[in-house]
């Protein structure tokens, strides 16, 4: 690996984490064009230690919410605690999550078997269908119950939560595809179930980074840790523009547009990989 590859590699991560197109499709086919092997043990640390840029990424950008969630809200400098109101809090959280954690730590293995090319190309497909299913049921059938992430309910997060065990089994479904889509079959708005979406990857992208990172850290050497620290910066740097941006655009980029773009992906995977 070199800088150049760190930065591309770093480009995409942050590009994609986020946003409903697969970071997972990204990365496999970024890394088949550039000519190296997905599945080496360095570049699957490299992968984690960059995924951590987009994390704290997130996190800045949801920093003000996670003082929330604990009860706490920061007024003039001073941290103070909350009057009792209607609002998202740690419970809601942990619902939203605790689905796709079970799956992931009793199926750890069989997922890891999942991972090739042949199943992020029809994961693509099947994810980008049900977002525009989605939509299209929370425009004309669905009746929104929740327009912000505070009106979410425990049942809407809980059934986001359902959803999300699509991406977890099957690699390349596109774990912010099947939250934002599942909260908006769920009753919540596309705005309030990219806000929950976005909040809930911070533990799940820790507890999933932190894992393989305890089985990987080794590849951490005097020799890597320069182009590792290169990738973190610009994933980081990438993934807060491309949130902050998303959180802007929200009204003009329907999930729509990003399923017709993950079939678009799915020709060049087939072009570029399975040919």
């Amino acid at each position: 690996m070199d800088t150049i590859t760190a930065v591309i590699l770093g480009i995409v991560e942050g590009l994609t984490e986020f946003i409903p197109v697969s970071s997972t499709g990204h990365m496999i086919l970024t890394s088949k064009l550039l000519g190296y092997n997905d599945q080496d043990p360095v570049m699957k640390t490299f992968e984690v230690v960059i995924q951590l840029g987009a994390i704290l990424a997130i996190t800045l950008v949801y920093w003000r919410r996670i003082l929330d969630l604990f009860g706490i809200k920061r007024m003039n400098g001073r941290e103070t605690s909350l009057v009792p109101r209607k609002r998202l809090n740690l419970l809601h959280v942990i619902i939203g999550i605790a689905p796709a954690l079970i799956v992931a730590f009793f199926a750890r293995d069989f997922i890891k078997s999942l991972f090739s090319a042949s199943t992020v190309i029809w994961a693509l497909v099947a994810g980008g269908v049900f977002m525009i299913f989605a939509e299209w049921f929370n425009r004309s059938k669905a009746r929104v119950t929740a327009e912000t992430m505070d009106d979410l309910s425990y049942k809407q997060v809980f059934l986001i939560g359902i959803y999300q065990i699509l991406s977890v089994l099957w690699p390349g479904f596109s774990r912010s595809g099947s939250t934002i889509a599942g909260g908006m079959l769920a009753g919540a708005s596309y705005k309030a179930s990219a806000d929950f979406s976005f909040l809930m990857a911070i533990p799940i992208m820790v507890a999933a980074s932190g894992y393989e990172m305890l089985d990987s850290y080794q590849n951490l050497t005097k020799d890597t840790l320069g182009l590792f620290a290169i990738g973190f910066i610009v994933a980081f740097v990438v993934a807060y523009v491309v949130v902050l941006a998303f959180m802007k655009l929200i009204q003009k980029i329907r999930l729509t547009h990003f399923a017709i773009y993950r079939f678009i992906l799915t020709i060049v995977f087939w072009l570029f990989i399975m040919r």
